[in-house]
C-alpha cells in the first residue's frame, strides 16, 4: 500500500519523472555497468542494451507500476509483476540484486533531476521502488520454490540428442538432462533460458519457448538465427547455437518459467502467431494432442512464405490429430495452392471466431497489436487475449482488461 503522503508526491512529480525516465535509465545502466561490469556476464542482455529495449522496458514498468498505485493504492498490477517475475526467475535474479539496482537507479534520478529531488520526493519514489521490488522478490521466491530451484544455482546441463534444420535460419534442438535426472515441471507455453559462453569470455542468456509437449521425456527448443539488420547486430546467442551446437554437445538451461500458459479449461482456443512466434503455439498443440484434448482449436499463423514457416509440418500434423481443430495460414508472398492458406497479411474478417475463446498471441509487437485490434473489433473481450513477447516486454502498458 502506498502511503497517502507519498501518493500525493508521486502524483505531483510523475509527469517530470516519467518525462525523464529514458534519460534516467540510460544513465542508470551506463553507471551500473561501468562500476559493476560483472552484471553483464549472463544477467543482462547486451543486444537489448544496445538497442535500448531493456532501458525502455524498465522505464515503462516503473511508470506503469506508479500509475497503477495512484489509480488504486491498495491494488498492485499483478499482470505486470508476474511477467517481470517469471523473466527474473529464468535468469536467476536474487534478492540482493534489487539493492544494487536501487543504488544506481536513485543516483541516476538525482543526477538527472537535480534539485527537484527533494527529500520528500526521494522518499516517495523510494517507497514506490521498494513496493515494486518487494512484490517481485516475493513472487520470485515463490516461483523458485515451486520449481525447486536454488536461485544461486539456477542452471543445469542438458545434452543435445537431435538437431533438426527447420528452415535455413531456424533449427530445433532436442535435449535431455545430462545427469539423467528427472525433468523439471513445465507447462505448455513456457520458456527456458539458454546460457552460453561467447568468444570474448562473457556469458549471455536468451529465452526460448518449449516447442514440444511439456510432459515428454525430452525437451525441444526451436531457435531462429537473428541476422544483423541496419544498425542492429546479429543475435549473439542464436548465432552461436546455429554455428557450433551439434548432437552430443551440452547446453546450459534454466528451469521452465513464463506466465502465458495453457490452462486446463474446456473453452475454445484461438492460437495466433507470426514467424518464430509459432514455437509456444506448437508446444500447446503438442500438449493438447498428448492429453487427448477435445477442445475446439483454431490455429492461425502468418509468415513471409511457406518455406519460412519453421514448424508448419508440426502444426499440420497436430491439427489433424485433434478431433476439433483447424488451421489457417497467411503468407506475405504467394501462398500457392496450400489448403487453408491466404496471400497477404493476416485478416480475421470473415473468420468464425468464438466469442468465448481463450486467445494466445505470439509474434512481433506490430503484428500482435494489429491482430489484437482485429480481435477486439470482432467482439473478443480484452481479458481473454494473452500474449508472449520474445525479449523485454515493451507492451506492458497495454490495457489488460
Amino acid at each position: 500500500m502506498l502511503s497517502p503522503e507519498s501518493a500525493a508526491v508521486v502524483r505531483a512529480t510523475l509527469p517530470a519523472v516519467g518525462g525523464a525516465l529514458d534519460e534516467i535509465t540510460t544513465r542508470f545502466y551506463g553507471t551500473m555497468f561501468a562500476e559493476q561490469p560483472e552484471l553483464l556476464d549472463g544477467l543482462f542482455n547486451r543486444g537489448n542494451q544496445a538497442s535500448g529495449e531493456q532501458r525502455r522496458a524498465l522505464a515503462g514498468s516503473i511508470a506503469g507500476f506508479a500509475q497503477a498505485l495512484l489509480a488504486d493504492p491498495d491494488t498492485r498490477p499483478d499482470a505486470l509483476l508476474a511477467r517481470i517475475a517469471h523473466k527474473h526467475a529464468a535468469l536467476g535474479v536474487t534478492e540482493d540484486q534489487y539493492t544494487i539496482v536501487h543504488k544506481y537507479l536513485f543516483r541516476a534520478i538525482g543526477d538527472v533531476l537535480g534539485e527537484a529531488v527533494t527529500p520528500d520526493v526521494a522518499a516517495a519514489w523510494d517507497e514506490v521502488y521498494w513496493l515494486m521490488a518487494g512484490a517481485l522478490i516475493a513472487q520470485e521466491a515463490r516461483l523458485y520454490q515451486e520449481a525447486q530451484v536454488d536461485p544461486r544455482k539456477p542452471w543445469r546441463q542438458w545434452t543435445v540428442v537431435e538437431r533438426r534444420e527447420e528452415t535455413p535460419d531456424v533449427a530445433s534442438f532436442l535435449l535431455r538432462p545430462a545427469d539423467d535426472g528427472p525433468l523439471p515441471r513445465a507447462r505448455a507455453g513456457q520458456y527456458v533460458s539458454v546460457r552460453v559462453l561467447l568468444a570474448d569470455g562473457i556469458h549471455q542468456t536468451r529465452q526460448y519457448s518449449l516447442s514440444n509437449a511439456p510432459g515428454d521425456r525430452l525437451r525441444r527448443i526451436t531457435v531462429k538465427r537473428v541476422a544483423s539488420v541496419a544498425d542492429a547486430p546479429e543475435g549473439e546467442v542464436s548465432t552461436q547455437l546455429h554455428r557450433t551446437v551439434q548432437v552430443g554437445d551440452e547446453l546450459t538451461l534454466s528451469a521452465p518459467f513464463g506466465d502465458v500458459v495453457l490452462d486446463d479449461a474446456d473453452t475454445p482456443l484461438l492460437l495466433v502467431s507470426a514467424g518464430i512466434g509459432c514455437t509456444p503455439m506448437v508446444g500447446m498443440l503438442e500438449h493438447l494432442a498428448a492429453t487427448g484434448s477435445t477442445r475446439p482449436v483454431l490455429a492461425l499463423h502468418a509468415d513471409r512464405t511457406p518455406a519460412e514457416y519453421a514448424l508448419r509440418a508440426d502444426t499440420r500434423r497436430l491439427v489433424e490429430q485433434l478431433p476439433d481443430a483447424r488451421a489457417e495460414f497467411w503468407y506475405e508472398q504467394d501462398a500457392g495452392d496450400e489448403p487453408g492458406a491466404h496471400t497477404g497479411l493476416m485478416d480475421l474478417d470473415g473468420l468464425d471466431l468464438p466469442a468465448d475463446a481463450d486467445v494466445y498471441l505470439c509474434g512481433s509487437l506490430p503484428f500482435m497489436r494489429a491482430v489484437r485490434t482485429q480481435l477486439l473489433q470482432a467482439g473478443v473481450p480484452a481479458r481473454r487475449i494473452r500474449y508472449e513477447v520474445f525479449g523485454p516486454d515493451l507492451w506492458l502498458a497495454h490495457d489488460e482488461g
